[in-house]
């Protein structure tokens, strides 16, 4: 396929995924087969603006990342924007080594945001720390492994996706589990209901109306699992060993109808797990599957459009589920760098307290009615002594500090944007940090943004003032920083902590 303007990427020919990143325009010229370009335009999914430029449709990418299956089986893959590093300027300066640069970024890009993905779905406390936004990543597993850096930098989304679900299913048999089931029959077996034998065999007494309990796999966690696999299905491979789907032939999926209320289906399937006389690391892998398969199944079935499709009937439509995964990369981004940078604190010091996405009040009119409210992406609390950090609670409490015993160190808002220098800061950006070092009367204001390398330092932003008006004894302004978020090791490009005034 021949590269765009718009670099669009296919790895061959005959290649299974197309390669795309966010805000990009695509057009049916970018497509091997037209038609996927045709079905993306009648599904309207939330992820695209259809636009008209130039005498042709577009679709344009918004802010998000994932996977979309399109009915030619070719997957499209949607990255997040290159972020530019020294590395990849030099080369896209040479012609002949954009082509390298462009495979380079693709590969870095899937090797962290894999890993983004793996730190999301694997927070370690879900009691304190649980992020906002992350309905549907928290309902992922919680023991999802990083594949090698050598084999994760050249592997699609989908088909990292698909080696974690084939890694639990490899290691889980479905769950059976006895049910009753009823018989009108010539042979007795079970128990005989006399109610129903003097209803319905008065006039056959030869049958016998009885019950007995039945081994059975039609339980709702084997369902969702099965369900899910048939998405996947497509993408499985051609060598997949057959005893690995074979106990699942028999084990019925979802319906349509249990389809529409796949959340109340994998709440009574976590029920019907909890209380399977199962062992402790079986129940565990089990619960796993139905985590994944649940989140598979709510994030396709959310994100589709309205499918507009006037060649096809609506209800026909709307039964075709297909694999779309589609994560908002300005949530996920900011909840990656939270609770990377939360860790930091923790780890330095028992005194830090990490807050994530607190809400306050800033603003109020005479009559104390709230008018304007604040919510920091991440507020830093510091406990004043080391023996109030065993009893001070880790609660929303210290917004109000009632004990005074602490006070707020940093205040951290994070941005998935792309700031080549200092002076690229937007005003608004600024206000924002100006407004939150004034609500909270933080030592330190952060504004954290992605970088690919650790070549670039945080900087600080001196706030000018009237020194007619900044006398010795008057308020001290807070310090406010630019800070680069290194998303290849996942950690900020700190410097010196001490500047920062972490240690």
């Amino acid at each position: 396929m021949t590269n765009r303007a718009n670099n669009i990427y296919m790895t061959a020919p005959d290649a299974k995924v197309m390669t795309v990143f966010e805000h990009q325009r695509l057009t049916a010229l970018d497509f091997v087969h037209v038609s996927d370009f045709h079905w993306l335009m009648a599904q309207e999914f939330t992820v695209f603006t259809i636009k008209r430029k130039q005498r042709q449709w577009q679709l344009k990418i918004g802010h998000y990342i994932g996977v979309i299956l399109l009915p030619s089986d070719i997957t499209l893959e949607i990255l997040p924007k290159p972020i530019a590093s020294n590395e990849s300027t030099r080369a896209q300066r040479q012609p002949h080594s954009y082509k390298s640069a462009q495979n380079s970024d693709i590969e870095k890009t899937r090797q962290w945001v894999q890993h983004m993905l793996s730190d999301l779905i694997n927070s370690h406390d879900h009691s304190h720390n649980k992020l906002p936004n992350t309905k549907n990543l928290g309902q992922f597993s919680n023991q999802l492994t990083l594949l090698p850096i050598a084999a994760a930098s050249t592997l699609p989304l989908s088909d990292w996706l698909l080696r974690q679900f084939l890694q639990r299913l490899n290691h889980h048999q479905p769950t059976k589990h006895y049910q009753p089931q009823t018989y009108n029959q010539v042979a007795l077996q079970g128990r005989l209901l006399i109610k129903e034998q003097l209803r319905y065999n008065s006039m056959q007494p030869h049958k016998f109306f009885c019950e007995s309990s039945v081994l059975s796999q039609d339980m709702l966690g084997n369902r969702l699992i099965k369900k899910a696999l048939t998405l996947l299905t497509p993408l499985l491979p051609e060598l997949i060993s057959p005893k690995l789907l074979q106990a699942w032939q028999q084990v019925p999926t979802l319906t349509h109808h249990e389809m529409q209320q796949v959340d109340a289906i994998y709440n009574q399937a976590k029920r019907q797990l909890a209380i399977q006389p199962l062992q402790a690391q079986k129940r565990q892998v089990a619960q796993q599957l139905v985590d994944m398969a649940y989140w598979l199944l709510r994030q396709s079935t959310a994100a589709t459009g309205h499918s507009i499709d006037p060649q096809k009937p609506f209800k026909q439509n709307s039964s075709q589920l297909r694999l779309c995964l589609l994560i908002d990369m300005n949530q996920a981004f900011e909840q990656w760098a939270s609770e990377r940078i939360a860790s930091m604190f923790t780890q330095v010091s028992g005194k830090y307290r990490p807050l994530y996405q607190t809400q306050r009040v800033w603003l109020s009119d005479t009559q104390g009615q709230a008018r304007l409210s604040i919510r920091p992406d991440l507020l830093i609390y510091k406990i004043a002594t080391d023996e109030d950090s065993h009893h001070y609670p880790y609660t929303t409490s210290m917004l109000d500090d009632p004990y005074g015993q602490g006070k707020y160190s940093h205040v951290i808002d994070i941005k998935w944007k792309h700031l080549s220098h200092a002076a690229a800061i937007s005003a608004s950006d600024a206000y924002q940090l100006t407004s939150y070092a004034q609500a909270y009367q933080a030592g330190q204001v952060w504004l954290v943004y992605p970088v690919q390398d650790d070549e670039r330092p945080p900087i600080a932003l001196i706030q000018q003032t009237d020194s007619a008006n900044n006398a010795d004894n008057g308020p001290k302004h807070a310090q406010l920083w630019l800070v680069p978020f290194n998303v290849m090791t996942g950690t900020i490009n700190s410097g010196s902590l001490r500047e920062l005034n972490v240690i």
